[in-house]
Formats: structure tokens, sequence, C-alpha cells
């Protein structure tokens, strides 16, 4: 077993890299850490509320929503690598396009759904696929280190969206973010990314692993539904504190330049805390071992709920936040494959996606109406931390992991 897990990433070591800059620079983590840095810029230009202009968001993961299962199906039937390098350079393309936004709303949020639809597979659901296919064995820990890549953006993106924004306006700063899938994570792609190891020697064990349940007799679950409903309230907690941490540490007198500092922290904290849960989760019971990186974050909403808050409490918020985050991006991929299986990874992975995507979306639109209705965020902390503890208690209902001949 030491053998295989040594082997496995000294052969998979650039399909490994190529899939933690493609998650980094995909149409999940960017969308979404943009969206906080340029709130502001842009209602501020437009005169919109806040709740409205982060409605682009929620259209953006419907349109996400409604198009992952497609993808799923495409993936299942022509591979990983087709799906993840044209989706990529799609999406670029698109996101390029919201330079050009005029004031109008509803020209705003077309936009937000053309990024959405030509780039979902652009999402984890792609990357985490060729994951699952080359690391059997350090399935959670390589899966960690992957999804680190939506820490690696979290941390960098916030203060570098600033900056460019401060020095260049917020049109040419979303030219400058649009740039880089195309100037790094595209030719990774291209050069790395393979759909299937038979040449190496690792197929055996894979296909080993590789039965599933179909997406009508994973519904048929409990399961399923558990895992669904868990990930969709953490996800309506983490989105709603995520998108709207810049806004809320302005609002409490934290100048943009900071607030951009201590929000990058959620970023460093993802990927601690993705390290740490996906070395676990190949050795204990996942819903047991994430119930506290996925609750503590009540504590994060309580925090922000007071009327004075020090940079070492908005860090400890930011340290909390980021924890859960980086947890379920683990579990969401983990608790697909090992409890339904590979056979049809992309069409179960797909729909639970979609929950997660819809509620990450929904979240920041709500807490910004809350704010636009009472003024401050607080009346929705509440709400949030509630979430936190119901999703994470929600995991433990799920029993044990399925054998491998239950999955065949």
């Amino acid at each position: 077993m030491t053998e295989s897990r040594y082997k496995e990433f000294a052969v998979g070591k650039t399909v490994l890299l190529a899939c933690t800059v493609g998650i980094a620079l995909g149409a999940s983590p960017v969308p979404f850490n943009m969206v906080g840095t340029f709130t502001l810029p842009i209602t501020s230009e437009f005169g919109w509320g806040r709740g409205d202009m982060q409605l682009a968001l929620f259209c953006f993961t419907l349109a996400v929503v409604a198009t992952i299962p497609f993808i799923g199906a495409l993936m299942d039937r022509v591979g990983v690598r087709q799906v993840a390098i044209g989706a990529t350079a799609a999406y670029a393309g698109a996101l390029a396009l919201m330079a050009l936004a005029p004031n109008n709303l509803f020209v705003f949020y077309a936009i937000w759904v053309l990024i959405g639809i030509v780039g979902a597979g652009s999402t984890p659901i792609s990357w985490t696929r060729a994951i699952n296919d080359w690391f059997p064995v350090n399935r959670g820990l390589a899966l960690a280190i992957a999804l680190m890549g939506t820490g690696l953006t979290a941390a960098f993106l916030p203060s570098l969206a600033a900056w460019l924004i401060a020095e260049f306006g917020w049109r040419k700063a979303v030219l400058a973010i649009a740039a880089m899938p195309v100037l790094i994570a595209l030719p990774l792609a291209w050069h790395y990314l393979k759909s299937a190891p038979t040449h190496i020697g690792l197929a055996p064990h894979a296909q080993a692993l590789a039965g599933g349940v179909t997406l009508g007799q994973a519904a048929r679950q409990w399961r399923f539904w558990a895992m669904m409903l868990s990930i969709l309230l953490v996800a309506l907690g983490i989105g709603g504190l995520f998108i709207n941490f810049q806004p809320m540490l302005i609002d409490k007198g934290f100048d943009p330049k900071a607030a951009a500092q201590v929000a990058g922290a959620i970023g460093i904290s993802i990927i601690i805390g993705r390290l740490v849960t996906g070395w676990l989760i190949d050795r204990f019971w996942a819903p047991g071992i994430t119930l506290p990186l996925l609750a503590l974050p009540a504590f994060a909403a309580w925090l922000l709920m007071q009327d004075h808050i020090t940079t070492t409490q908005a860090l400890i918020a930011a340290a909390l936040v980021g924890a859960a985050a980086g947890a379920e991006s683990d579990l969401l991929a983990f608790l697909a494959a090992r409890y339904f299986g590979l056979k049809h990874y992309g069409r179960i992975y797909g729909v639970q996606y979609a929950a997660f995507g819809l509620a990450s979306g929904l979240a920041p639109f709500l807490a910004g109406k809350v704010f636009d209705h009472y003024g401050s965020y607080n009346p929705a902390l509440p709400w949030i931390a509630g979430f936190f503890v119901v999703g994470a208690l929600l995991l433990l209902t799920m029993g044990r992991y399925p054998e491998k001949d239950e999955l065949r």
C-alpha cells in the first residue's frame, strides 16, 4: 500500500499540477473571489444596490447548475481533457466581456449567465474526475492538493484585484484577471492533463474502484439527499460570509486594502484546512472528521455581528470560514466517489455540485439584500450560524462507507 501511495504521486504529479492550476483559475474560485472586491467600485459607478450587483453571481451559478449535468454526461462520454481545455478557454473569453459592461443590469446579468454556461466545464467537476482516476489510493489527499487551488485564488486574488482596480480601474482589472486562465492554466492542461492512466500501470487498481451506482440509484438512497442538504446549508453559510467579507469589514471601519488583506487569510486557511482534511479523510470516517470544521464558522458569524471588530478577531473569522470552505469542497468530491463510486461520477457529482453552486450563488445575493434593506448584515448572521451547525450535523446521518461489491 505504501508503495502504491508513492507511485501514484510519482507518475501523476504533472496531472496533479495541471488540475491544481486549472481549478485555481477556473470558473469557480475566480468569479467568487472577484465579486467581493469589485462590489463597491461597480455599485459606486453605476449606482446599483449591493444585492442587485451580487445577483449577477446567482445568475452565474444558475447557469452553471443548468449546464453541469450536461457537462458531467459529456465528460463521462468523451473524457476530462477535452471538456476542461475547451471550457477554460471559452470562460476566459466570456469573463473578459465583463470589462465592456454598460450601466444596464440586464446586460450585466446576461454576461454572467454566459460565463456560467461556457465555464461550467472548468469548474472542479472536470478536474476532480481526473484526480479520482489517477489517485485511487491517495484520493483524499490528492483532491485536497488539487482543490487547494481555490485557496490559492482566495489568498492572492482579492489583494491583486484591489491593486489592479486602484491602479487601472475595474474594467482593466477584469481584463487582466481574464488573461490568467489563458496564459497559465491552458498551457499546463494542454501538456499534462490526461484522461486515463492506462499506460503507466495504474489502471488495474483504478478499475477496482471504478464501479458505481447510477444517478437514479443514488437518488433513491437517503444518504444522497442528506449529503445534498448538508452541502447546500454549509454553502449558504460560506457564500453569505465569504463574498461579503470585505464589505462587512469596510462597513466596520477597515480601509479597502486592509479588508482585502484580511480576506486573503481565508485563502490561506482554505489551503491548510484542505490539506489537513484530505490527509484525515483518507484514514478516518470523513463525516466525523469534518464535523468541527464545518460547524465552527458559526462562531465567525458571531464575531462579525459585533459593532467593533479588531484585526485579530477578523483574522479568526477569516480562518474559520476558510477552513470550512476547504473542507466542504474536499468532501463534495470525496463523498461522491466514496459513497456512490466512479462509474457515473460525472453525473452524480454534477447534481451535488449543482446544489452547492446554487446555494453559493444565492447566499451573497440574499445577504446583500439584507444589507440593502437594513443597512447592516447583522440580521442575516444568526441564520448563517445555524446553517453551519445543522449542515455539519446532517453529515453524521450518512452512515458507513459502502463495500466495493455494493457499488457494482
